[in-house]
């Protein structure tokens, strides 16, 4: 790859700087339309700075600010490369998440992928409801706000995160919480120093509202971090956030993969259902479901690896310490249950979540368009069959894991061995396990 270097005007205007602070790949869209430029030219330094903040929301309250990202995009040593243009214009907002590569060190390169927590449109509907739950203006210091309703004092007040302070927070996560699962969310929260003890004396005034504002917001990168996948968690590594977005290892959406030849689908077909598979048993002994699926919430790393691109729709429900049951009293509401939802939605009961239902959405609604006319007769009407069985939601559980388990089965053999498939290339070739 290219290194970019520092024009010659601008390295005379700032001497010593660094040659690279912001680029940003997979783009073309920028707010002016004269012919690119020569590739060993590169924007105004200053310019990053101002399209940093804009863009990344640093001119918004603190609350939504991360730390790890933002000390390092100051401090000079993220560098995101590959997009020459000769201003930097905002990235369109009808994109949820794009691919960009990270390096701090200018030596290697690797994907990435920035993430919004939250679409444009539901930032400003979020940044007005918060105005006007303190009869402020169209706009207000939204920190201020925050930092004075009931529920931040209590945080304030607390020296371990405890249930009755996430109660009526709309996340699938926070729906029904053990006290083992929100004292992992404190200990391996990222975003603070000496990450490590269940208890909060070293999280600062601003550590408790980022992280209660992000619990509100979007669970994903909470989950990304209490789960990561360095210990075999189906997720993709956490990397920080700055602003409203998240900066996480990148993955190509699955859609992408409807097309692909019968042998690629069917390992794909066959890792979801494992993951599916571990999100129900695993040795910690939480049981993961989704409250709905779409197929952009998988992704494919580039050595063939399925993960859970999206996990902001993941609920969970621990099997060993029990959960304790969300209390449904309007009195729990507040703000914070209403930044990015309906101030009433009801999530159900988690005594009622079958364990079936991840495989009921998946099954009915992701793998079909995957596994649709790959195979031959009657291979591919045994697929169907099967499918058809894990996808019906009115079989009892039984059933519906047993199909998903002979299609797993089915599908087992037809996954082929070549270095396509990377993260278990070459030891397919000398184990069945694999």
């Amino acid at each position: 790859m290219m290194e970019p270097r520092l024009g010659p005007e601008a390295a005379a205007l700032h001497p010593g700087w660094p040659a690279l602070l912001l680029w940003v790949s997979g783009l073309s869209y920028s707010v002016s339309s004269p012919a690119s430029p020569s590739p060993t030219l590169v924007p105004r330094v200053r310019t990053s700075y101002n399209f940093g903040r804009t863009f990344l929301g640093l001119d918004k309250c603190n609350a939504c600010i991360g730390t790890s990202i933002c000390k390092k995009f100051f401090k000079e040593e993220i560098r995101f490369d590959n997009w020459l243009a000769s201003r930097l214009g905002l990235i369109p907002d009808d994109l949820p998440s794009y691919p960009v590569n990270y390096s701090d060190d200018f030596k290697t390169w690797r994907p990435v992928e920035i993430s919004r927590l939250v679409s444009k449109h539901q930032n400003e509907i979020s940044d007005r409801r918060i105005c006007a739950s303190a009869a402020a203006p169209k706009t207000c210091s939204i920190e201020r706000v925050l930092r004075k309703t009931g529920r931040f004092q209590k945080w304030l007040q607390a020296k371990r995160l405890t249930p009755d302070l996430v109660q009526g927070l709309p996340s699938p996560l926070l729906r029904c919480p053990s006290q083992r699962l929100l004292d992992r969310v404190v200990r391996r929260y990222a975003e603070v120093a000496d990450a490590g003890s269940i208890f909060m004396d070293h999280f600062t005034d601003r550590d408790k509202l980022r992280l209660l504002y992000t619990l509100a917001v979007n669970a994903h990168p909470i989950l990304l971090q209490i789960f990561p996948g360095a210990e075999g968690w189906p997720l993709p590594r956490y990397l920080g956030s700055c602003g409203r977005f998240l900066v996480s290892t990148s993955t190509s959406p699955l859609q992408e993969f409807y097309g692909a030849p019968a042998d690629q689908a069917a390992d794909l077909a066959y890792q979801l259902l494992g993951v599916l598979e571990s999100l129900r048993s695993n040795d910690l002994n939480y049981f993961f479901y989704f409250t709905h699926v779409d197929v952009d919430m998988f992704g494919i790393f580039n050595n063939g690896h399925l993960f859970i691109r999206d996990a902001s729709a993941l609920g969970v429900i621990d099997r060993q310490e029990g959960s304790q049951a969300a209390s449904r009293a309007e009195k729990n509401k507040d703000i914070f249950s209403c930044l990015v939802s309906g101030c009433h939605t009801e999530l159900p009961s988690c005594a009622t979540i079958p364990e079936k239902q991840s495989l009921v959405l998946v099954c009915g609604q992701v793998l079909p368009p995957l596994l649709q006319a790959k195979f031959p007769s009657p291979l591919q009407e045994e697929i169907d069959a099967e499918l058809a069985r894990c996808g019906e939601g009115t079989r009892p559980d039984p059933e519906v894991l047993q199909a998903a388990s002979r299609l797993k089965d089915i599908l087992r053999p037809l996954r082929t061995c070549d270095p396509r498939f990377a993260y278990r290339y070459p030891d397919c070739k000398y184990n069945d396990k694999f």
